[in-house]
């Protein structure tokens, strides 16, 4: 079990999206060579200040890389930190050698196991406590004393561990979810293709029985067979190619929509008066596009109901336009952030991209929680993004 679990460590990639450089670095960066020029010139004690000023230079250029390179960095760092203590251990000088910005070294320590590799966390522990054995070695601090130093020097390791662990968990439920809205897609998907296949076939077979006697009537089912072909292919083109092949034994039952709306908005609980609007062309939308609707409705009223403080209206628009479907849904309640959004939110933010819309939430302008989502109509477009002019 021990061993299957550290080859389990061992084996553990780097943590994805490692960010590039940020203003924090250069702030960092700066303030730590700003702490070794007041220190080198403000301290009367310094021990080797040449040699004191060039550590602290060196320590405080290394976290640049941090990130891309953990463990390269530890290596510097602590190698650079040994070989200063082999060195006062050959010239014994009277005070300890470095400088109070050394303490930078902990950003690396953090770095280490938040965006390293299984095998660059290992490896870099070992060097860590290769550089603290050669200070323990090399000191006459009483025991309690380097213990108390060995625990303040791995906390920051710690602390990114869990960091670490609480970003892919979170990462894992975001994945879940959007595994999640992508069945619900499918299913929806299965219904919409069941439909204009059902429909396909029967005016095929009654387009072989007329064909004899009614040739035009027979055209006229070819040509509704092609019709209904072509709106089958659209809505497959839409999504198939992002889902996953599950669900299958899911139960299938038709999605609400866009005409479902009101009878939503009138269930029992609904504590808000709720205030819809339809305007424009709603009619004769892709099933797809009309049960997202249903569902980015549905979630953020839900939402209002439950986190809007002093709420006392939540407004709902709906507008049909010719390439797109606009759904703002605001409320009225005090104007404050809500933090990171929920997996409900998230949900839907996948399932607008699969149909190649957007979907945004924040604070209102004035007061409340907005949420507004675009989705594109289809046929409209045949399939380009209204706005990037993508597919």
């Amino acid at each position: 079990m021990l061993r299957d679990d550290v080859r389990t460590l061992w084996t553990e990639p780097r943590s994805p999206d490692a960010p590039g450089r940020v203003w924090r670095d250069w702030a960092l960066l700066a303030g730590t060579l700003g702490s070794v020029v007041l220190e080198a010139t403000l301290r009367d004690d310094v021990v080797w200040r040449p040699v004191a000023v060039m550590l602290g230079v060196w320590l405080a250029v290394l976290p640049l890389w941090r990130r891309t390179r953990p463990l390269a960095m530890i290596t510097l760092a602590f190698g650079a930190i040994i070989l200063l203590q082999v060195a006062t251990v050959v010239a014994d000088p009277p005070e300890p050698v470095g400088l109070y910005s050394g303490m930078v070294v902990l950003v690396l320590v953090y770095a280490l196991p938040r965006w390293g590799s299984g095998r660059e966390v290992v490896l870099g522990v070992v060097v860590i406590l290769a550089g603290f054995a050669v200070s323990v070695a090399t000191d006459d601090t009483p025991v309690g004393e380097e213990i108390a130093g060995l625990v303040f020097l791995l906390m920051p390791a710690v602390i990114g561990a869990s960091v670490r662990f609480w970003a892919t968990a979170r990462e894992r439920q975001l994945e879940r979810v959007r595994s999640h809205e992508r069945e619900r897609l499918a299913r929806e998907l299965h219904d919409t293709v069941a439909h204009h296949v059902s429909a396909m076939v029967i005016r095929a077979q009654a387009g072989r029985v007329v064909a004899g006697a009614d040739p035009a009537a027979a055209v006229e089912a070819l040509e509704g067979v092609e019709e209904e072909g072509a709106r089958t292919l659209e809505e497959m083109r839409a999504m198939v190619a992002t889902l996953r092949d599950s669900g299958a034994g899911a139960e299938l039952a038709p999605a609400a929509g866009v005409a479902d709306l009101k009878r939503l908005l009138r269930a029992p609980g609904v504590r808000l008066r709720v205030d819809l609007g339809l305007d424009g062309d709603l009619d004769g939308l892709p099933p797809a596009v009309d049960a997202a609707v249903y569902r980015i409705v549905q979630e953020s009223v839900t939402n209002a109901m439950r986190h809007a403080v002093d709420a006392t209206e939540v407004m709902v628009q709906v507008t049909g336009e010719p390439q797109m479907v606009r759904v703002t849904v605001r409320d009225d309640g005090a104007r404050a952030g809500r933090g990171r959004d929920g997996y409900g939110l998230a949900g839907l933010r996948e399932r607008a991209a699969l149909l190649g819309g957007e979907l945004s939430a924040g604070p209102g302008t004035d007061r409340g929680w907005q949420v507004e989502a675009e989705l594109p109509r289809g046929r409209a477009n045949n399939g380009v993004h209204p706005r990037t002019g993508r597919r």
